[in-house]
């Protein structure tokens, strides 16, 4: 059996499966299980890791890349070339596996481009609430190991996923910072309590365009808390120099990390590391909620959120609608954060399978009992 696990995304979708490809290839060393993505900035991402897991037998692989979107990186930055076009660059090799496991939808693209052998498995690349997260395109993949409970049950009521092509997995990310725990340095050297604002990307959503330039300068003033400054990597994706420029007058201050994209966005460093979320509606709040602690949410569209099931973490700490009197706020979460912790312990609790010790390990036994049962590839024609 050859089992291709597929990166063509951004690296925070990348933990959400790579401890299940490390796991598969210890619990089943007589498939051939191969990490393919399409840069070699991925590849050095990925292979960090890798000692975590010292049974592990992978293979990486770079995806090719057309020429002209080689030619196209030497002059801009492009840390992801185009996905769908690497897709259809790659159509032959992803063709020669029995089997596809993925973390993105437009992967999806890939049975439009002729690669009908290999079965598509979806792993998802996170646990929210929002909307995105009942996403019609499941219903395509021919096995989905879903992360969460909850999100199952939502899919479930959706009728996005069919009996015997989907198992509840536990949430893999957690399995890379379970081994992790104890190498983690503190965010400053000054011991005042850090404040993680981590805003989404999308306009709609986001409070950042409403009020984040603001909330920054009023925390550059103060000097009670320290600030990260770390949003959904796709705020500023693809990185330009005018992003950099924009947080100038930032720099030299003790108690201000700016980061507007790199790997520690992604691997929970921050959200392990602070003392306060401060968000919209970012799924990584699910992943600050490892251990509770205080939660404050910035409401900055007018959204009639209460009771609508797809702002639950809304219900998680007070939610604002400005930032004028942000110190005064968090002050007032600190000292009230013991009324929010049991709705965040039910909510965590609701969001991930806790029995589960080795996420990783367990996830990927999932997979492999599907595949075996299902059988290698083989070519389905346009079925």
């Amino acid at each position: 059996m050859r089992v291709g696990f597929v990166y063509n995304s951004q690296n925070h979708q990348i933990l959400h499966s790579l401890p299940t490809a490390l796991e598969l290839s210890v619990l089943r060393p007589d498939w051939q299980v191969e990490i393919l993505a399409p840069s070699r900035g991925h590849l050095d991402y990925i292979e960090q890791f890798l000692p975590l897991y010292p049974g592990a037998r992978v293979t990486l692989t770079r995806l090719c890349q057309p020429l002209a979107v080689d030619i196209m990186r030497r002059f801009r930055p492009l840390p992801v070339p185009p996905k769908v076009w690497s897709l259809l660059h790659n159509r032959t090799l992803l063709n020669g596996f029995d089997a596809l496991v993925m973390t993105d939808k437009t992967s999806l693209w890939l049975r439009r481009f002729g690669v009908h052998r290999p079965k598509l498995i979806n792993t998802e690349h996170g646990a929210g609430d929002r909307d995105v997260t009942v996403d019609a395109r499941v219903a395509k993949f021919d096995f989905n190991l879903i992360p969460s409970p909850k999100t199952a049950a939502w899919l479930l009521e959706a009728g996005y996923l069919r009996p015997g092509h989907y198992a509840v997995g536990a949430y893999a990310k957690f399995d890379i910072i379970r081994r992790r725990q104890g190498s983690q340095l503190p965010l400053f050297a000054n011991g005042r309590p850090t404040v993680l604002y981590n805003p989404h990307f999308e306009p709609e959503l986001s409070s950042w365009p409403g009020v984040g330039m603001r909330l920054l300068d009023i925390m550059a003033r103060q000097d009670r808390y320290n600030l990260v400054f770390a949003p959904h990597m796709r705020l500023f994706d693809p990185p330009r120099p005018h992003h950099q420029a924009a947080f100038a007058r930032y720099r030299g201050l003790e108690h201000i990390r700016i980061d507007p994209g790199s790997d520690a966005s992604c691997d929970m460093t921050y959200t392990l590391g602070a003392d306060l979320y401060l968000g919209d509606v970012s799924s990584q709040v699910y992943e600050f909620l490892w251990r509770p602690r205080p939660c404050l949410f910035l409401n900055t569209h007018d959204v009639a959120w209460r009771d609508n099931p797809r702002y639950r973490f809304w219900t998680l700490g007070a939610v604002l609608t400005g930032v004028e009197d942000i110190v005064a706020r968090l002050d007032q979460a600190f000292a009230t954060h013991a009324q929010w912790r049991s709705a965040q312990e039910a909510a965590f609790a609701a969001n991930f399978d806790l029995s589960v010790p080795d996420p990783g390990r367990h996830n990927a036994g999932l997979l492999a009992d599907w595949l075996a049962s299902a059988g290698p590839g083989k070519d389905r024609g346009t079925a």
